[in-house]
């Protein structure tokens, strides 16, 4: 009997501690002022997963916005070398629009808006990666780089095999690489360049004990600085795939070349996730204000970071901000469409407003969680009457929004949650007639390879996808 009793105590001891436990994560999750998706998103999968959500909350579900992301010392610093003096906007050709977005930026970030760049739009694979070899191979004093996934394969190797030569003829070579992004590179890879004198980095080492406060957390940019003077950012990241395709054809993506002022925006990002690893501070000798008289052409440029730190989300307030000034049109391409509910809305409005919205998303995305994800969401725009495609070739992973005449934005970040509240991302924003036009045409010749999904077809799917849908979509604010 009195080892009977141990046992009931022992039970009713574990499912009030369990309880305690559930009860004190709800009460942190309301206490935070979350978007209220967001919270009953947590608290659906805690009621109906007990075990597995306190699981998952405990990995991914945990804020980080009170970790500071630049150093005071590399604030002042930035402080003192950049040029601090921001364009008169209201001088230059701008419209009214582009001049309150750029105002945005840069009051949420302090972001610099520069007239006078030279941009290189790629929307093929092996002709950026051609021209990104090229420019490595004649680097001289430094090349910063930083990308989601660095695979092992040829591309990588190529790319690792330049790398080495540049740092072993004395240019300063600075790698960061997002941990879980490249889980399934050898280890030896990295670990050669780093015995070649290259500086390389995970980004949030994900080991124990610290597994479960970083996981979540993942840097998702593409930048590279090469010598402070020619910058690329966009959504390709170093893999075969992006040159010849995989099982699934072709991946199709967006990535910019830059030179002139703008890449100073670039630059300073790399500098700040190098801060938040806490990695030693490293001064190539750059005169940061001379960035300013750098006149390589006649794209205006504004770089945007954004992240899980931090008071705002700056790229997901642009986004907003650019939709909401739409006049005429809003072409939206993006691998994965989870939209946060004032994106969702934002978008519904512009529709409903007689605004030419389109969005583009692949038929076969990479992942079957966010590819009913994103179906959950056809439905809400088709009902606005947002027109809807399919991408038939291949994977599009491209992130990208033309607006009207003058705006278009690309860079790592996609139109889901997890880009907009959870991970490190970076976008260029671009004001210029030409390009917008040229990346307009690129969009058009994607819905060529096409197919338009009508309401009548969307509504005569099967119920066990609808149902499946419905149910990953409680999910969306967490995937």
């Amino acid at each position: 009997m009195p080892e009977i009793m141990l046992t009931d105590w022992f039970y009713w001891l574990c499912i009030a501690i369990y309880s305690a436990t559930i009860i004190s994560i709800i009460y942190i999750i309301l206490k935070e002022n979350r978007n209220p998706v967001r919270s009953l998103a947590w608290i659906t999968v805690l009621f109906f997963l007990p075990v597995a959500g306190l699981v998952l909350y405990l990995f991914f579900g945990r804020s980080i916005k009170n970790k500071a992301l630049i150093s005071k010392r590399l604030k002042k610093r930035f402080a003192h070398s950049r040029p601090i003096k921001q364009a008169d906007i209201g001088k230059l050709p701008l419209t009214a629009e582009s001049r309150q977005q750029i105002r945005l930026g840069h009051k949420l970030s302090g972001a610099i808006y520069f007239p006078d760049n030279d941009v290189e739009c790629f929307v093929s694979g092996a002709e950026l990666f051609e021209a990104f070899k090229r420019d490595l191979m004649a680097a001289q004093c430094a090349i910063d780089m930083q990308f989601y996934i660095f695979n092992d394969d040829k591309l990588g190797t190529e790319i690792s095999d330049i790398l080495i030569d540049r740092s072993r003829n004395g240019v300063k070579v600075r790698i960061i690489y997002d941990h879980v992004g490249c889980f399934g590179v050898k280890k030896k890879f990295f670990m050669r360049m780093a015995d070649a004198g290259i500086d390389i980095h995970p980004f949030f080492k994900v080991t124990f004990p610290e597994f479960a406060t970083r996981v979540n957390w993942r840097n998702h940019r593409k930048i590279t600085v090469i010598d402070n003077r020619i910058g690329y950012i966009g959504g390709m990241n170093v893999a075969d795939r992006y040159v010849v395709g995989d099982k699934n054809g072709m991946w199709r993506d967006t990535h910019l070349r830059i030179t002139g002022p703008s890449v100073l925006g670039l630059l300073h990002s790399f500098h700040s996730d190098w801060a938040f690893m806490e990695l030693p501070q490293f001064d190539d000798g750059e005169n940061f204000s001379e960035f300013q008289s750098r006149n390589n052409g006649s794209v205006g440029v504004q770089i945007l970071s954004s992240g899980p730190v931090g008071q705002w989300h700056n790229i997901s307030l642009m986004f907003n901000k650019a939709i909401a000034n739409a006049k005429k049109c809003i072409y939206l391409e993006t691998p994965y469409f989870l939209p946060t509910e004032s994106l969702l809305k934002a978008l519904q409005t512009a529709a409903l407003s007689k605004i030419d919205v389109r969005v583009l998303i692949p038929r076969q995305p990479d992942s079957m969680m966010l590819k009913l994800a994103s179906g959950s969401y056809i439905s809400d725009c088709l009902r606005a009457g947002i027109k809807v495609y399919f991408y038939e070739p291949g994977m599009l992973h491209s992130k990208t929004i033309v607006i009207d005449d003058e705006f278009f934005t690309t860079g790592s970040t996609n139109f889901d949650f997890r880009s907009m509240e959870y991970n490190f991302e970076c976008n260029a924003f671009i004001y210029s007639k030409a390009i917008n036009e040229k990346m307009k045409t690129a969009f058009f010749a994607d819905l060529a390879q096409s197919t338009r999904i009508t309401s009548s077809t969307w509504r005569r799917r099967p119920f066990v996808q609808k149902f499946k849908e419905s149910v990953v979509r409680l999910m969306s604010p967490v995937l």
